[in-house]
C-alpha cells in the first residue's frame, strides 16, 4: 500500500510539475504579445517585418535585415558546426579507444559550461583581428560571428548525437559486418540512417542555441542593420537588436523590441518544425527501409 501511494504522489508531483511549466512558458509568450502587439498595430505587420530601415529615433521600425542576418549566421554556423560534430561523435564511438574518450568526453562538455562571453571575448579578441588583418575590413562580420556560434553549438550536437549512436542496436553492425561490408560502409548506410532521429534532434537543438545567443554575437558582429551581402560584411541578428536597444527603449520603442522577440519566436517554430518534419520523413524512411 505504501508502494502505491508513494507511486501516486511521485506520478501527482510531476504531473504538476509539467502543468506549472507549461502555464509559465505561456505566460512568458503571452507577456511578450500583449507587449509587442500595439507596436505591430501601429506599424503594421508587412512594414514591420518587411522594412528594410530601423530607425527608433524616426519611429521606422522595420527588421527585415535582422530577419536575414539571424537565418544566415544560423545558417553559416551549422554548416561548419554539423559535420565536425556528427564527425567527433562517430569518431568517439566507433573508433576511439576507452583511455581517448575518458579525455575527449570530459573536454567536450567543459566546453558547454564556458560562459558565452569568454567565447565572445575569444572572438573579440583572436578572429576579429585575424579576419580584419587578412581579408580586409572591420574583423565584425558574419563568418566571426558563425565561427564563434560553431564552436559554441559543438558540445550540445555532439552529446545528443553520441547518445543516438551509442542507441543503435549492436545486432545492426553485426549484421552489416557479417555481409562483408567494411567498418566505414557500416557507418555510412547502417549506423547513420539508423540514429538519423537522434541526430536531427541534436541539429535542432544546436540551432536553438545558435539562434538565441546574445552576448557573443553582440561583441563580434558588428550590429549594423543591413543584409550582409557577404560573409566578411557586418550584421545584426534579432537577440542583439533586443538586448542592445530594451535598456533605453520607451514607448513604441519599448513596444517594437517586444514585437521583435515575437517575430524571434515565430522563426524559431518555425524552424524547428522543419526540422522535426525532415526528422518524422527520415523515421518513416529508416522503418521502410527496415
Amino acid at each position: 500500500m505504501n508502494k502505491h501511494l508513494e507511486e501516486y504522489i511521485v506520478e501527482k508531483s510531476l504531473l504538476i510539475v509539467t502543468v506549472i511549466s507549461i502555464i509559465i512558458i505561456l505566460l512568458i509568450i503571452g507577456f511578450i504579445f500583449i507587449e509587442g502587439m500595439p507596436a505591430i498595430q501601429e506599424v503594421g505587420l508587412i512594414d514591420f517585418v518587411f522594412g528594410m530601415e530601423w530607425s527608433p529615433s524616426n519611429d521606422i521600425y522595420g527588421i527585415f535585415p535582422m530577419i536575414i542576418g539571424t537565418i544566415e549566421m544560423m545558417i553559416v554556423s551549422l554548416v561548419i558546426a554539423i559535420p565536425l560534430s556528427v564527425g567527433c561523435s562517430i569518431f568517439m564511438t566507433e573508433y576511439a579507444n576507452t583511455t581517448m574518450n575518458k579525455i575527449l568526453k570530459p573536454t567536450i562538455q567543459s566546453l558547454a559550461g564556458i560562459p558565452s562571453v569568454i567565447y565572445g571575448f575569444f572572438g573579440l579578441v583572436v578572429l576579429v583581428p585575424f579576419v580584419r588583418d587578412t581579408f580586409g575590413g572591420t574583423g565584425y562580420s558574419l563568418i566571426v560571428a558563425s565561427v564563434i556560434l560553431a564552436i559554441m553549438i559543438l558540445p550540445t550536437i555532439i552529446s545528443v548525437s553520441q547518445d543516438a549512436l551509442l542507441a543503435v542496436p549492436s545486432t545492426y553492425k553485426e549484421a552489416s559486418l557479417g555481409l562483408g561490408a567494411t567498418k566505414w560502409q557500416t557507418i555510412y548506410k547502417v549506423i547513420l540512417p539508423s540514429a538519423a532521429p537522434g541526430v536531427i534532434t541534436a541539429i535542432i537543438l544546436g540551432m536553438g542555441r545558435a539562434i538565441g545567443e546574445t552576448m557573443a554575437v553582440i561583441m563580434v558582429a558588428g550590429n549594423v542593420v543591413q543584409i550582409p551581402g557577404s560573409l566578411l560584411e557586418p550584421l545584426r541578428v534579432l537577440t542583439s537588436n533586443i538586448a542592445i536597444e530594451m535598456g533605453y527603449a520607451i514607448g513604441l520603442h519599448y513596444n517594437a523590441l517586444f514585437a521583435t522577440g515575437i517575430v524571434l519566436l515565430i522563426v524559431i517554430m518555425i524552424l524547428v518544425l522543419i526540422a522535426d518534419y525532415i526528422g518524422y520523413k527520415s523515421r518513416v524512411q529508416g522503418s521502410g527501409d527496415l
